[in-house]
């Protein structure tokens, strides 16, 4: 079996009428457009019986379609014993990637980042270009050539959460929460028993721990569009996302770190086209 060279947990939690057109359309385009092998991990964080047997029909589908093309690339189904959120749900398929695999992803599962738009980031992550990088994480940041199709409320929460994050961890990231990221596996697998968000605040565990052992970023614009149906919890303002983001500060300031690397000349993350 071909050793893949990114593994990327898709979270799924009752995404039944979603999850099925996204990986339709990432098992087409990677048909379609030659790329590095590429593990896709679906982990179903809970879901009731009819979205799951959804779920679990789609990628057992796009599994067949890959083996019948003698595709590089496969799919998995992953099933979590209960509901814990996604943090929780991306660290259950991190565990169940396959040895020597150089990037772990993670890529949220209701198609506001294009099959077409995944399969230009594992070029990139895979690329000579990117050998010197650590973490490539996408940006929802409008610039030229992208296009980002967002809610005004969603956007401003976004930007509160931002400050929010910048002000306790000086990441001096546009954008933490991006729901695409990709992360060395060397460096990664190191953290996993340390890492302990459970949901939306993951991301930022990540990118702290990950900085203070010296990694390389790099946040890339990409095209976004909002199509609905968040799963980030209604009502989210900016006292709760203070409150766990000081919460998650006092814990991570006791987090004993193996192995760090050297620190870098400067921490914060590039930008690129």
């Amino acid at each position: 079996m071909t050793v893949p060279a990114v593994s990327v947990v898709i979270p799924a939690y009752n995404e039944g009428q979603r999850l099925p057109r996204f990986v339709e359309a990432l098992t087409r385009v990677f048909l379609e457009r030659p790329a590095a092998p590429v593990e896709f991990i679906v982990v179903d964080d809970g879901s009731t019986a009819g979205h799951t047997e959804q779920q679990r029909a789609s990628v057992e589908a796009a599994q067949a379609r890959f083996v019948s093309a003698g595709a590089p690339h496969q799919f998995t189904y992953v099933t979590a014993p209960r509901n814990q959120g996604k943090g929780s749900a991306i660290r259950l398929g991190w565990r169940h990637a396959s040895a020597g695999v150089t990037w772990l992803a993670f890529l949220d599962a209701d198609g506001a980042i294009c099959a077409e738009e995944f399969h230009r980031l594992v070029e990139l992550a895979t690329s000579p270009a990117s050998a010197n990088l650590d973490v490539l994480a996408g940006s929802r940041i409008l610039m030229a050539g992208r296009r980002v199709v967002r809610n005004l409320h969603r956007h401003l929460q976004g930007r509160i959460f931002a400050t929010l994050t910048d002000a306790n961890f000086k990441l001096h990231f546009y954008d933490t929460q991006c729901g695409v990221k990709f992360m060395r596996a060397d460096l990664l697998r190191p953290l996993l028993d340390v890492l302990q968000e459970q949901r939306w605040l993951l991301d930022v565990e990540l990118l702290v721990l990950l900085k203070r052992r010296g990694a390389r970023f790099l946040e890339v614009p990409i095209d976004w569009e909002d199509f609905g149906g968040s799963k980030v919890v209604p009502g989210l303002d900016a006292a709760r996302m203070f409150w766990g983001l000081l919460k998650l500060r006092r814990r991570l300031e006791r987090v004993a770190l193996p192995g760090p690397r050297e620190a870098l000349p400067s921490g914060s993350p590039r930008a690129r086209q």
